[in-house]
């Protein structure tokens, strides 16, 4: 989750600075100008080595504030009294967890051979906020080719719309890299390049306060309605700026993912906003009692010092940001508190529920990407015995509380020690192991199995293939160290850029790239080579969580 940059202690997510490195057009004046009827929108910038203009900051609701917290977001009104730059940027409220600033520091020495930790020896002092957070956030950037443009009205180029992660606490549209290498080799190998698109939406209480309470005066899963009117908004507008809102892709990792998994079964399969979907390590946290719920929202109004939800809405913005960063901060190991909850509606059950019941759009084509370590950033690093990885389970699905066999069989059957390993490693081996598999890479079996022969299963396993290394591979933008296998980003991005384009990855010099079918073939990227791979191992393991017996 490219939360983990945020902290500005890891390079595994915010890894490409915004921007840097490209000569930009500074004569604003030269800049095109784009009308869409509520407002007038003018390019921000102009990338001269990609031939590109970014539109930036352009608003697609209306500002989620007072009677519109924790609801449902509005149309935006009309504006048309100037001419919008993009400036100032915008971001939505940030929480970062406090164990988020221990993972990157424990995982590095994890890789380089330590086993023994005690919380004394990590720095988890708290960031300075972004100068650029606001309440009202609900914003988008479009980057569309010079030749796109410059081709007029409804050209028909295909579009990427980047969902960021960030665990629903934290990311904004900018922060996992920048697109000028995706847009680059798309002008390069397509008929004139893909439009990018990215997006703000409501995070943590903001975003995903949860429970009956909030359902009966509000908008459980707000985040997620901000992100299907960011692609209603873009299949009615995208053909202004040259795209073809038939050939539109969502593209998300991590939780961005997990909001793509969402998306393609919104109330129970309703037809999408999107033709095509490449979610890359597709999270979901079930939170599974409204006991739960209800304690996460009693918990925030607590904090915030409010009596209800509508005198919430009443409270300055920084009252329940402080409120918001207070409870975040505090999650357990691993979590982050807020999430997408199962509301009935836009998420009517559990996932693999759905994906098994055919409540999903079946129209919809997938390229579906997990990494061969998914948990390790997520493990606690301070597991020294059998007990302490059992309260690890129950704190990870707290219905386990009273079902010891279910924690003992998971332990002791599917997430037992390997053989020779002992000590703290064996435990921490174990847990990540078991989240790796509960909350990422079988969501991303789930979904490759139900939509079989139209979509596409990769494996990425450039080591360390932790969590959100990927992000440097997806937003490569030449000669770089923070790749090791240039080659491979190079592969990876023109796989995108052809299902992108195309509805499929393959392409001329590519290693072919198989549907998953009935028989789980699944392409597996690393640092030497690509190849395909028949990979039964999910299918051992994930049958489990599927069954969803911790429900």
């Amino acid at each position: 989750m490219n939360w983990l940059q945020s902290s500005k202690v890891l390079a595994t997510l915010l890894i490409v600075g915004n921007f840097v490195g490209h000569a930009y057009a500074s004569n604003i004046t030269a800049l095109p100008v784009i009308d869409l009827g509520y407002e007038i929108y003018q390019a921000s910038s102009f990338n001269t080595t990609s031939d590109y203009y970014t539109f930036s900051n352009i608003r697609y609701a209306a500002p989620p504030v007072g009677d519109l917290r924790f609801a449902a977001p509005q149309p935006p009104s009309i504006n048309r009294s100037s001419v919008q730059t993009g400036f100032p940027d915008r971001i939505c409220y940030q929480a970062l967890p406090k164990w988020l600033r221990i993972s990157p520091q424990f995982t590095a020495r994890y890789l380089n051979g330590e086993s023994e930790f005690n919380s004394s020896s990590f720095n988890a002092s708290a960031s300075q906020p972004d100068p650029r957070e606001t309440e009202d956030c609900l914003f988008l950037d479009v980057s569309v080719p010079k030749a796109v443009l410059d081709a007029s009205k409804g050209y028909g180029a295909p579009v990427l719309v980047w969902i960021h992660g960030g665990g629903y606490t934290v990311g904004s549209k900018t922060d996992s890299g920048n697109p000028a290498g995706l847009i680059r080799l798309s002008e390069n190998s397509t008929e004139s390049g893909v439009i990018f698109v990215s997006i703000n939406y409501r995070l943590g209480a903001f975003g995903f306060l949860p429970g009956p309470t909030v359902q009966a005066n509000g908008t459980t899963n707000a985040g997620l309605y901000d992100q299907r009117m960011a692609l209603e908004w873009i299949q009615s507008n995208i053909a202004k700026f040259g795209g073809d809102p038939k050939r539109v892709t969502v593209i998300g990792e991590s939780a961005g993912a997990g909001s793509i998994l969402h998306q393609v079964m919104a109330f129970g399969g309703k037809t999408a906003p999107f033709a095509q979907a490449i979610p890359q390590s597709p999270a979901f946290y079930p939170m599974v009692s409204n006991r739960y719920k209800e304690g996460i929202l009693s918990t925030f109004l607590n904090y915030a010092n409010a009596s209800s939800i509508q005198n919430a809405r009443s409270l300055p913005a920084a009252i329940l940001q402080a409120a918001n960063l207070r409870q975040v901060e505090e999650s357990k190991y691993g979590l982050f508190t807020f999430g997408a909850e199962i509301d009935g509606n836009f998420i009517p059950g559990p996932p693999a529920e759905l994906l098994q019941q055919g409540r999903f759009d079946k129209n919809v084509r997938l390229m579906i990407g997990h990494n061969a370590d998914e948990g390790l950033l997520f493990t606690s690093p301070f597991l020294k015995n059998e007990l302490d990885l059992q309260q690890s389970v129950v704190n990870w699905l707290p219905t386990l509380k009273s079902a010891p066999e279910t924690v003992d069989y998971l332990l002791n059957n599917l997430y037992r020690g390997e053989n020779g390993t002992t000590g703290p490693r064996n435990y921490i081996d174990r847990m990540a192991k078991f989240i790796g598999d509960a909350y990422f890479a079988c969501n991303a079996f789930f979904l490759a199995k139900a939509y079989q022969d139209t979509s596409y299963a990769y494996q990425f396993s450039v080591p360390p293939a932790l969590h959100g290394d990927d992000l440097r591979y997806t937003f490569y933008n030449g000669p770089s160290h923070l790749v090791s296998s240039p080659e491979t980003a190079l592969k990876m991005q023109q796989y995108i850029i052809n299902f992108a384009a195309h509805g499929h990855p393959n392409g001329p010099g590519l290693p072919t790239f198989g549907t998953f079918g009935n028989e789980g073939r699944t392409l597996v990227l690393n640092s030497t080579e690509v190849y395909e791979v028949f990979d039964k191992s999910m299918a051992v393991r994930c049958p489990w969580w599927e069954r969803g017996l911790y429900f």
